[in-house]
């Protein structure tokens, strides 16, 4: 990696002994995620894989920890006055709920078009949700108003040393667990986590490698590191790591420690996002898969090494992950659409529906267009959906279709 100059290590925000020293502080008020060997995702991809699932914590990710750290680091005036955040995610969640379990008022900005179940999952914890502006910044910048105006204690999502080292306490756990894990891949964001989890591991074992994962659609610490300006913005599946600047202290322990910085394609992270499921039978949002997505964005990069991902949040909506999983099947040919070019005379839908049952595919829906084509007046198409089996079974059912006569077209999934 290209790097700009590195921090020397008794520079930077954080070391070892505060890390450790927020393990004890959040000890018992935080899960102790299980570290697991995934047997079927080492033998896909030639890494020996551990999953570390931090989206198994109450509020579904590892954003507590640092949260708590925080919160458990205010004076008895400062806990009266209480706190706030700017957050549309897991660290408005996780700060809402401890900060309520220690008695804290908690107020939380988010953007105006923050989806309505993350409003509800953080006033469900008790915080005071105020919704301003049109973007993240807007929020933010909104949240440091009322904190200066009413006295709130500002909790920053990752740009602070007590967050840091409360995010590295996840290294610790993963570290004891498997201690001779050779790789840690991390997802980057605002770089709390990664920070966090870097000075851990490097102190532990200096020869471990540390390596981060970003969307190519905000690429921002990737670009920070290289001196490069590259554009942040889209919709990506990641929106945990959808960051556009990266923090300042964060920023100082991964261009000293981190090892390397690697983009996942909006692709890699759905099918992260799929295979977690079917085959960990595990929920993960899109950040939450960006390790495993390196993983199969990169294979040669990581093959043959013992490695640790951190499965860093569960919460995904569920229409967006019904989404991921119908578009994972049609890429894998389980699920397509047919568009089949018909002659309007009576019984052409059924000598279709004969060529299905001979090949036993499932009909799921039928559209049947006459009106909307450019075809002549007499000519019809109808799509059919259907459930195949995998790919060789969908292919020998275009192929019995060609040669009853009909053209057919697959519809591809993006």
């Amino acid at each position: 990696m290209t790097a700009l100059p590195a921090t020397a290590p008794e520079t930077l925000p954080i070391a070892l002994a505060d890390i450790e020293a927020a393990a004890r502080a959040i000890e018992g008020a935080v899960v102790k995620t299980p570290c697991l060997h995934s047997q079927t995702l080492s033998e896909i991809t030639g890494a020996e894989i551990w999953l570390k699932f931090e989206n198994l914590q109450f509020t579904a990710a590892y954003k507590e920890r640092g949260a708590l750290n925080k919160l458990l680091s205010l004076t008895p005036a400062e806990r009266q006055r209480g706190v706030i955040a700017a957050s549309a995610g897991n660290h408005a969640q996780g700060l809402a709920y401890h900060a309520r379990r220690l008695g804290i008022p908690a107020t939380i900005v988010m953007p105006r078009f923050t989806p309505i179940v993350k409003v509800q999952q953080t006033e469900s914890h008790g915080a005071d949700v105020v919704l301003h502006g049109e973007k993240f910044e807007d929020a933010s910048a909104h949240a440091h108003e009322l904190a200066a105006k009413r006295g709130f204690v500002f909790v920053p999502p990752f740009d602070d040393a007590l967050v840091m080292a409360g995010q590295g306490t996840v290294a610790l756990e993963m570290l004891a667990a498997v201690p001779d894990l050779d790789t840690l891949i991390v997802p980057i964001g605002g770089g709390g986590l990664v920070s966090g989890m870097a000075t851990a591991a490097k102190a532990i074992n200096p020869k471990i490698e540390v390596i981060g994962v970003q969307a190519e659609l905000y690429p921002s610490m990737y670009a920070l590191l290289r001196g490069e300006t590259l554009i942040c913005d889209g919709d990506t599946l990641a929106e945990g790591i959808a960051v556009k600047t990266p923090g300042v202290l964060t920023a100082a322990v991964v261009r000293a420690l981190v090892d390397d910085i690697v983009l996942v394609s909006e692709r890699d992270l759905e099918r992260a996002v799929s295979m977690l499921l079917n085959i960990e039978k595990t929920v993960v949002e899109g950040a939450g898969a960006a390790g495993l997505a390196a993983l199969l964005a990169h294979p040669r990069r990581f093959r043959g090494a013992k490695v640790g991902l951190v499965i860093c949040g569960g919460n995904i909506d569920t229409r967006l992950l019904a989404n991921v999983l119908l578009r994972e099947l049609a890429r894998a040919g389980r699920l397509a659409r047919l568009r089949i070019r018909l002659k309007d005379r009576p019984g052409q839908l059924f000598e279709v529906m004969r060529v299905f049952d001979q090949k036993q595919v499932n009909i799921l829906e039928i559209y049947h267009q006459r009106v909307f084509t450019n075809l002549p007046a007499k000519g019809l198409i109808t799509d059919i959906e259907c459930e195949t089996r995998d790919r060789d079974h969908l292919d020998r059912l275009v192929e019995a279709l060609r040669a009853a006569g009909y053209d057919v077209r697959l519809i591809e999934a993006d």
